[in-house]
């Protein structure tokens, strides 16, 4: 039996990349549908995204975060979907190794796949960010995963339909990551050649990993906390 396959892009502020991200994902012959999630961007991201013909945009009148505008998109594709793909909006040509991310579900390889990026072209923070999130999986789960923060993802439906979908902002992924690891699931890290738009060591860059670590710092506190009194 075919796989249905849908991508769920959460969008904020994307004129200028959505829609060679979007041309670059209808290339792949797997994707059946495509759902963007326009995050309350000021500018003309839905514009954009809604110039690609058969293409599913939704614009949300408020920005909510990316977790919110994730869960919107499940909620549209779950219904009629086998394998969801996360996607960001700012990947432009490289989307197309989307592809790779799909290929291991469909042989049932993973239950869930990450991309791992090449080595980042230009200097950002410090890796405080990515150590806390690895260091928070491997304390939760007892799994040491280099990805933990890659937004690019593939699961098999089945995986979604049972975590819990309270994460907000930037800890989404991470949260995610922990459920799925602590109900036996299967994480494959898949090497891509995927890029996107990268912060600098410049005050808006570490405004950006600010809210980051401290998004992610508020789901692992309560995660851990509750870790440690199921050890005892």
């Amino acid at each position: 039996m075919n796989k249905i396959v849908s991508v769920i892009v959460p969008a904020y502020n994307e004129e200028n990349r959505i829609k060679s991200t979007l041309l670059a994902l209808k290339e792949i012959d797997h994707i059946q549908h495509i759902y963007v999630i326009d995050d309350g961007s000021t500018d003309s991201t839905y514009i954009s995204a809604s110039s690609v013909s058969d293409v599913n945009v939704v614009r949300q009148p408020l920005n909510k975060g990316k977790g919110q505008a994730l869960y919107e998109g499940l909620r549209l594709a779950l219904n009629n979907s086998d394998i969801i793909v996360f996607a960001d909006a700012d990947l432009q040509e490289s989307a197309k190794d989307v592809e790779k991310l799909i290929f291991p579900i469909l042989e049932n390889k993973a239950d869930v796949t990450i991309a791992k990026f090449p080595s980042a072209k230009r200097k950002g923070g410090f890796g405080f960010v990515k150590k806390l999130a690895r260091e928070g999986v491997y304390i939760n789960t007892g799994v040491k995963i280099d990805t933990v923060l890659s937004g690019q993802r593939a699961f098999k439906r089945e995986v979604l339909e049972q975590i819990n979908y309270s994460y907000t902002g930037y800890g989404v992924e991470l949260g995610m990551t922990i459920d799925i690891l602590n109900k036996g699931y299967n994480i494959m890290e898949v090497d891509v050649n995927m890029y996107h738009n990268e912060t600098g060591r410049d005050l808006s860059g570490f405004i950006h990993r600010g809210k980051q670590f401290w998004q992610i710092l508020m789901v692992l506190v309560p995660k851990t906390i509750t870790t440690k009194l199921k050890r005892r």
